[in-house]
């Protein structure tokens, strides 16, 4: 007896993203006991998960020099790993609901001005030489700060259930706002002292290396992940219009509302982590949906793994390429990012 073929279909997608998801969790686990163990000082694999788990034994297994191991990984790679991988899931799940939410797979996190407030605070609390768990308060308070205001001069076309109004003004007070940080931006670099430039620079273009406490950043994805996979159902409802989803009773206004404010979460808790990385919002669920299409029930989820890979590989090259010299993650990022992207637009056109 032959399946129907919608029925084949959705089993064929099905096994493929079964395929993906695990590709990506075994790509996950192999760059995580690549960061435990690569540096500028290289610990074996047996050293790295004996130290990592705190087990007896350790410091016979590294020869004498197991303290120094065990330090080297909880206290400086362990946290850095985590933090790479909870920032890039939270940037490509943030990128993902935004292209469903603008109905633009050019969308990305920073485009309604999340970045630019977190990066306008935290350089105003760099240039006056605040510690940096004061950076980071500073830059979370001025991400919410643009959420707040970005949702309000839009709040007219949400309250009114005019979804279909709502994505374009987002999209373009995002863009202003985010301008307008980008000014105060460069007006505090222009007046910083010359000690705490490169500071500032290292923040603006994405650095993992004061990453000390990743743990919020774990749970803000753990909470992004709870709310947005149950709705990927929806979501895949909203992208056929707003007049299906109203006939199938998908309250779309309130579904856009929740999108933006995860999305923006999402970012806000990236960027406060990790200062601001480029490109992992934009590229990687462009790729997926090339590879998975534009199911969000298979895209969401995988779009966050993707993400965490993306970013934890990316630190690893940043503190290993020119080790014991460290690049800050967003330019690795932006180098890969770039022509990649540009690879994919020249290959859909032909």
């Amino acid at each position: 007896m032959n399946l129907p073929a919608s029925h084949a279909h959705a089993q064929m997608n099905a096994r493929r993203a079964a395929f993906v998801w695990s590709a990506l969790a075994l790509a996950a686990l192999a760059v995580f006991i690549a960061a435990l163990m690569l540096g500028s000082v290289t610990i074996s694999p047996a050293r790295a998960v004996l130290a990592l788990l705190h087990l007896p034994g350790h410091a016979a297994a590294a020869g004498g020099t197991g303290d120094v191991a065990g330090e080297i990984v909880r206290t400086l790679r362990l946290p850095r790993a985590v933090a790479g991988f909870s920032c890039g899931a939270l940037l490509a799940l943030a990128g993902a609901l935004l292209q469903v939410l603008l109905r633009n797979p050019l969308a990305e996190p920073y485009v309604l001005g999340v970045s630019g407030g977190a990066a306008a605070f935290a350089v105003a609390a760099l240039f006056a030489g605040c510690a940096w768990w004061l950076v980071d308060v500073a830059s979370f308070g001025g991400a919410m700060l643009s959420v707040a205001l970005v949702l309000g001069l839009a709040r007219r076309e949400f309250w009114r259930g005019e979804p279909q109004e709502a994505s374009p003004r987002l999209l373009l007070t995002g863009v202003v706002v985010a301008t307008g940080w980008g000014a105060v931006v460069t007006l505090l670099i222009a007046l910083a002292p010359d000690d705490r430039l490169r500071g500032i620079v290292f923040w603006l273009t994405g650095d993992l290396n004061g990453a000390a406490n990743p743990w919020p950043a774990l749970v803000a994805l753990a909470v992004a992940l709870g709310v947005s996979v149950p709705a990927a159902p929806q979501l895949n409802v909203l992208l056929r219009g707003d007049a299906l989803a109203a006939s199938l009773g998908v309250p779309a206004t309130r579904l856009r509302l929740r999108i933006y404010v995860v999305a923006s979460l999402a970012a806000a808790a990236s960027v406060t982590t990790a200062g601001t990385i480029g490109f992992v919002g934009l590229v990687v669920p462009h790729a997926l949906r090339l590879v998975l299409g534009n199911d969000q029930r298979m895209l969401v989820p995988a779009s966050a793994l993707a993400g965490g890979v993306a970013v934890m590989g990316a630190d690893l090259v940043a503190r290993t390429i020119i080790a014991p010299a460290q690049l800050p993650v967003g330019v690795v990022t932006a180098l890969v990012g770039v022509p990649v992207f540009l690879w994919m637009l020249l290959g859909r056109r032909r």
